[in-house]
């Protein structure tokens, strides 16, 4: 039994040691407002540099210029996923909410499952998009397991800490389109090398 329980254990460690291994050198971490709150609360996720290095360097360029300070949140299903990155929603919803993007789509690269806490990017459906584009800047993380998605979209990212956050933002009350009622802002994002940041993974 002592022998069984060392084995499950080493396998624990390979496991974990397996997923840093694909995580690149830095880190994004994520300030958000939620509602009338004043101190922000903070996400950090980690990027799979290796796995979708196309989709990683969008995001990175994207979030040196500042792309994502002021978006809203602007679909949430509750303890399933949150979806954010649209720049229409900087002005609240609109009908155009959910579609917009930086002006270009990404090609996709579609390696990654969608454990809890993976960090993809939308897209519009196959009807339309047989090569599975991503958008540019949309991105939705997973609160839960969704298998159903593996193989649709590109996941590019793993949340390391703050994940409660995200699904206190998911039960959050919304709109019969799922947005969110309260307001809730991406105060910012920046990038850090993964060893000088919050996070101890």
């Amino acid at each position: 039994m002592k022998n069984l329980l060392v084995l499950i254990l080493a396998a624990i460690s390979l496991t974990t040691s397996a997923m840093a291994a694909t995580l690149g050198p830095d880190v994004a971490i994520m300030e958000i407002r939620m509602g009338k709150e004043k101190q922000t609360r903070q996400v950090i996720l980690g990027l799979h540099d290796e796995s979708a290095p196309y989709t990683v360097e969008n995001f990175k360029t994207l979030v040196r210029k500042k792309f994502y300070n002021g978006l809203r949140f602007h679909r949430i299903f509750p303890n399933s996923f949150v979806q954010t990155g649209d720049p229409s929603s900087r002005r609240g919803q609109t009908e155009k909410t959910g579609t917009g993007g930086p002006g270009y789509t990404l090609p996709a690269e579609i390696k990654l499952k969608h454990n809890k806490g993976a960090v993809a990017m939308a897209r519009l459906p196959d009807k339309i998009n047989p090569a599975k584009n991503s958008n540019g800047s949309q991105l939705y993380v997973c609160l839960t397991p969704l298998p159903k998605l593996d193989g649709q979209y590109t996941v590019f990212a793993q949340v390391l800490e703050g994940l409660d956050v995200l699904e206190a933002i998911s039960n959050e009350p919304t709109n019969s389109d799922d947005f969110p009622l309260p307001k809730i802002v991406i105060k910012s994002i920046v990038l850090q090398p993964r060893d000088t940041s919050a996070t101890k993974q």
